[in-house]
């Protein structure tokens, strides 16, 4: 078959949706008109950022110029896939190679080897995918193409040799590129003949069409009127279209085995979809199901609550069409007395739970608070039973505490080697342990065991600034280790807010106390009484701020006279303000909550 499906997998911002855009260009699928940067990025988050957060399907036609040999002419099928760099969006980048056989592995020649392209490597040779690497980026001053391919070598195997040099924004390359999918990336297997067996890697809602399927075609033909089954929620449908991506949807008359495409079937129920399910004929049934994807395992925990409690069903409808966008994320209800009704819900990382806030807000129209983001602890109580929680609010107090452990990943770094001494202070800060260090070339792989609690905040943006943007990182979880933790409470008034109360190591339970009493009392509007802002561990308070209280000049009338009227009137006040106090409520502001959860801690 002269069908090709392949991905372009790399780290983060090494030009995969550039690259996209000049084979888009090259084999005419993009008309003047639509030219325009990142053309496979529709999200307009996207685009305002400058990264991939979707794999986006689109299906190219391409023709062989002919050789003095007679060789070439034939016209072959490509379905790419562009997927995200981001380790946060690696659920993406596994769904997507699903629907694939081969790959291209993007380098930055200027930038080389990174943290995440050894992961996606893994990752395509984990699906038994042909991989050809592309050094990328080759027309840039600081360009060192050949040790960008040697350092391929060396850290991931690949043979140098085997490298396409290339540059997605001047084009150079591209036809060695096409040539190297068409020899190199083999074509589908699958029988069109057989019963039909079509695997679900993508979804997305459609208000009229209903649930809309990104397939690939293993074994049989998809046409409109057939009678299918989804294996795993065992429901039956009828196909209403099918077609391929170019790259908006088109409609076409069948998908035969080894394609790539959509499938409309009047799917209202968004539970029935899931990512990962295969399709077959209700009928004719394949004789077993595709293995799928592992579910994602969410890592961080936020809380999300709408600004006005009336849009609490929109949310939830909100959520629930996202997550068939976004089979990584998950939700369930929750309710705080600070912040009403709302969903806790789990994310891959800081940045995917960032990226889903944006769009529930800007394509839902909704006004969010999201609590502080939060890992899974699990506790060992007093009589032995074992339970996990990421709410700080369902910490159980001291006293039935046995033991806390909490989650440990593997924590990989390539920098160079001028920034290693000032990265290693930091992961030492951050509570981590050395493995091992790696020296590839000129630059240094650090292997670190760190809680995973400890990179949730500002890690990141410390890691890219202490080594001037070069440095990268990529994990994994590692498990549950014991580990010294306190709950610290924000008491405002002498009330416990639950919303703001966090997880901390032992050792850093005072700073970070001290820097969330001092932003509340910034922030709560002042009274007609003096109100204090304490950090409390159990019952011992151990920072404390005063929101200054409004004071009436209760002495003006006083011309003179003798000291004892102006004590008087003094003493007076203080009765009545403490009276005050004693009966008085504050009402924290949801400005308050909102500055104090985007600190940097």
């Amino acid at each position: 078959m002269n069908v090709r499906n392949f991905s372009i997998i790399a780290h983060v911002d090494h030009g995969k949706s550039t690259l996209a855009d000049r084979i888009m260009e090259r084999l005419g699928a993009m008309t003047e008109r639509d030219k325009r940067d990142q053309t496979l990025d529709t999200l307009e988050l996207e685009r305002e950022r400058g990264i991939t957060i979707k794999s986006t399907p689109v299906r190219l036609e391409y023709t062989r110029p002919a050789q003095e040999d007679g060789s070439g002419g034939e016209t072959y099928t490509f379905n790419l896939i562009d997927t995200p760099g981001h380790v946060d969006f690696n659920y993406e980048v596994s769904r997507s190679l699903a629907a694939c056989e081969g790959v291209l592995l993007l380098v930055d020649a200027s930038q080389g080897v990174e943290a995440q392209t050894i992961v996606n490597a893994y990752l395509a040779i984990d699906n038994n995918l042909e991989i050809v690497p592309v050094v990328n980026k080759i027309d840039l001053p600081a360009a060192d193409p050949e040790g960008a391919a040697q350092e391929l070598e060396e850290v991931i195997g690949i043979p140098a040799e085997d490298a396409v040099f290339a540059s997605g924004k001047s084009g150079i390359g591209i036809t060695e590129i096409l040539d190297a999918i068409v020899d190199r990336i083999p074509a589908p297997s699958g029988d069109p003949e057989a019963p039909l067996k079509a695997l679900i890697f993508d979804s997305f809602f459609d208000a009229y069409q209903g649930v809309i399927l990104f397939v690939r075609v293993l074994e049989g033909t998809l046409t409109p009127k057939d009678q299918i089954r989804l294996m795993n929620a065992g429901k039956n449908f009828e196909v209403d279209k099918v077609g391929t991506f170019s790259p908006g949807l088109v409609v076409g008359e069948s998908l035969p085995a080894g394609s790539v495409g959509w499938v409309a079937a009047g799917i209202k129920d968004i539970q029935d979809a899931q990512v990962g399910d295969t399709l077959t004929g209700r009928e004719r049934q394949t004789a077993e199901a595709f293995p799928g994807f592992k579910p994602a395992q969410p890592v961080v925990f936020s809380g999300l609550y709408p600004t006005d409690t009336e849009d609490y069903r929109k949310l939830r409808d909100a959520l629930e069409k996202l997550k068939l966008n976004d089979a990584a994320f998950s939700f369930e209800p929750e309710t705080s007395e600070a912040l009403g009704f709302g969903f806790r819900c789990g994310f891959l990382g800081l940045l995917h739970a960032e990226i889903i806030q944006e769009r529930l807000e800007r394509e839902y129209d909704l006004d969010l608070i999201a609590t502080a983001p939060a890992v899974v602890y699990r506790v060992t109580l007093t009589n032995g039973s074992v339970f996990e929680t990421q709410n700080p609010a369902e910490f159980p107090t001291r006293d039935r505490i046995e033991l806390v452990e909490e989650p440990y990943i593997k924590l990989s770094i390539m920098l160079p080697e001028e920034h290693v001494g000032p990265v290693m202070q930091l992961l030492q800060e951050r509570r981590g342990s050395m493995i091992t260090m790696n020296y590839v070339g000129k630059r240094v792989e650090l292997l670190y065991e760190v809680p995973f609690a400890e990179i949730l905040y500002d890690f990141h943006d410390r890691l890219k600034s202490i080594s001037r943007g070069y440095a990268s990182m990529d994990y994994e979880q590692l498990g549950y280790r014991e580990g010294d933790l306190r709950k610290v409470d924000i008491m405002v008034n002498n009330e416990v807010i639950d919303a703001l109360a966090v997880i901390v190591h032992e050792t850093k339970t005072y700073s970070l106390g001290r820097k969330i009493v001092d932003k509340m009392a910034e922030v709560i509007p002042r009274q007609m009484f003096p109100v204090p802002v304490q950090a409390v561990i159990g019952a011992k308070i151990i920072a404390r701020a005063t929101v200054k209280a409004f004071r009436k000049d209760v002495l003006a009338k006083c011309y003179g006279g003798d000291i004892s009227r102006k004590k008087k009137l003094l003493n007076k006040q203080k009765k009545g303000r403490a009276r005050m106090k004693q009966f008085g409520t504050v009402e924290v502001p949801q400005e308050a909550f909102l500055a104090v959860l985007s600190t940097d801690e």
